[in-house]
């Protein structure tokens, strides 16, 4: 800052965080990917007279630089001390800082009153520089390290649109993906991604109140951040990033340049709160994984076990940390015994589970071309007859339907002429849920725009050789699984005068169910058509489709 400029000199835009601090005259959004003068971009200009959040400034007649805040219209002088490095007064409390409170929730003041009360800056003197300090628990300042202090009084580091999705919550991993565009803010060692993508926050830089609430806050304290591997995601440019508490997210930009940026923001972040942490936590917190379900209690028992009783005779500080390191080395020797997932899956202790896996593993696991369930389902359904109303329109009940799935996935051992299944809409529905809860549908993401492609071609002929194609190009698992669904169905639709399922209803019940986009698309509803335009083609020509073994 130097005020030799004038107050008209233009600013860097900055975007949205999540306290509203825009003035009113910003009439334009700020660009899509936006890094602070100096970060992770290349090395611009800076702005002598760039404003911190919540700030604006102008030259008072006397040519001195005053800060206004936009809530509490509090003013603050700019200042020199006699070796030229800047500092800021205010006349009213004739207070003095290095920085300019934070907004909207200012850092405690140290404030030096002058010998006498005056509203002229030029008593004002300099502050002194200060170990930072916090307020603890019991309302003590105690000493923060140079690394929180920085990250605390530090605003905005980066901000853009970013495409994301959580794929695991607190360990547990989620069955969808589910990607969107996101307003996504850097700040303070914090990553938050805010419900509403650019488009839609634009109106919020004009109506600070009508701004949108972040969905996710992502602590990078103890994360870790990688490229995403092909298996997590078939998009190009994904970020991996895991936090501490064994949440997983995946982060993607279609430009290699701006998720480069963003990987080496967050990667700076995650290593300069990473010097915080002590060497044992850090330890445990790298090795920790999260996505394994063989973790064993909570770090809320490892302390109560590491807590020494009441009967236990006082000891100095040494005896006491020598104590508490004894009982993390057996607790982590113990962790350490433990048998493996792997060992435990193999002596049946623990069964994977058949809704939500992924086709190929299932099939692998199973050693099998089609999976046991969906053999089972339509074995069933035939021998139950095909000429019942409704088959596959009509939903069974839902309860009975969750019952035969939780059999399903615990039990090896399913009987489906049991008495609780002999309702065939209970088995159809069963069936399509499945299809359903694939984390990647029959028809891979990676083939869906290829298939809706192909059915708009206008010739008949070139349209059917080039769905035909794409069908035997699908991995094996895939066409042998479609192949045995597509030839029951055919075979449903043969009793179509007595089960009222035609072509179109059948296309219809599978379309979507069988071939969806990775991302939803706005044109949703033309999309549904092609999927089942899709289906319906394959349904009559499945004969040629798939040729015989």
């Amino acid at each position: 800052m130097q005020p030799g400029l004038s107050p008209g000199s233009p600013r860097s835009p900055r975007p949205p965080t999540p306290e509203t601090d825009y003035p009113e005259s910003l009439t334009s959004y700020p660009e899509e990917d936006y890094s602070p003068v100096g970060s992770f971009n290349e090395p611009r200009p800076t702005s002598p007279l760039s404003t911190p959040p919540g700030w604006s400034c102008h030259v008072s007649q006397d040519k001195q630089t005053v800060y206004t805040n936009h809530f509490t219209q509090e003013q603050w002088v700019r200042l020199e001390d006699p070796h030229g490095k800047p500092y800021f007064y205010n006349p009213e409390d004739s207070s003095v800082r290095w920085e300019l409170p934070q907004v909207p929730v200012p850092a405690p003041r140290s404030i030096h009153k002058s010998s006498q009360d005056s509203d002229t800056p030029a008593q004002a003197s300099p502050p002194e520089e200060k170990v930072p300090a916090e307020l603890d628990e019991v309302g003590n300042w105690e000493e923060i390290s140079p690394a929180t202090a920085a990250m605390r009084t530090k605003t905005l580091d980066k901000a853009g649109v970013l495409h994301r999705t959580k794929t695991a919550d607190k360990g547990k991993r989620l069955r969808k993906k589910h990607w969107s565009a996101s307003w996504t803010v850097l700040e303070g060692g914090v990553l938050t991604f805010f419900k509403d993508s650019k488009t839609s926050a634009a109106g919020g830089l004009r109506q600070p109140s009508k701004f949108s609430t972040p969905e996710y806050t992502v602590e990078l304290r103890g994360a870790s951040l990688s490229w995403a591997p092909k298996d997590k995601s078939s998009k190009k440019n994904v970020l991996e990033l895991r936090s501490r508490d064994g949440s997983e997210y995946l982060i993607q930009h279609d430009s290699e340049a701006i998720i480069s940026t963003w990987h080496k923001a967050i990667a700076q972040g995650i290593h300069e709160l990473s010097a915080e942490l002590p060497p044992e936590e850090e330890t445990e917190s790298s090795s920790v994984d999260f996505g394994s379900s063989e973790r064993l209690g909570s770090l809320q028992e490892k302390e109560e076990d590491a807590r020494p009783s009441a009967a236990t005779p006082a000891l100095g500080p040494g005896g006491l940390e020598s104590d508490l390191s004894k009982v993390r080395h057996k607790l982590r020797k113990f962790l350490q015994r433990r048998p493996t997932l792997q060992s435990l899956r193999e002596k049946g202790y623990i069964k994977d589970q058949v809704f939500g896996c992924a086709l190929a593993a299932l099939c692998e696991r199973e050693r099998s071309r089609v999976p046991r369930f969906v053999q089972q389902c339509i074995r069933a359904v035939e021998a139950r007859g095909l000429d019942i109303d409704g088959l596959y329109r009509i939903s069974g009940n839902l309860a009975t339907i969750q019952k035969l799935r939780y059999k399903v996935d615990h039990d090896e051992r399913l009987d489906l002429d049991d008495g609780r299944w002999e309702d065939v809409h209970v088995i159809t529905g069963a069936l399509k849920l499945f299809f359903r809860e694939l984390p990647e549908p029959l028809f891979p993401f990676s083939h869906f725009r290829q298939f809706i492609a192909a059915i708009k071609l206008q010739d008949q002929a070139q349209r059917s050789r080039c769905v035909r194609d794409l069908v035997r190009s699908l991995p094996a698992p895939n066409h042998d699984t479609l192949r045995l669904l597509f030839q029951h169905l055919c075979r449903v639709i043969e009793h179509g005068e007595q089960n009222r399922m035609s072509v179109q209803s059948v296309a219809i019940v599978f379309g979507p169910t069988l071939l969806r986009p990775e991302v939803e698309e706005n044109s949703m509803p033309m999309t549904m058509v092609f999927q089942n335009q899709v289906v319906e083609l394959i349904l009559q020509q499945c004969s040629d489709i798939f040729a015989p073994h």
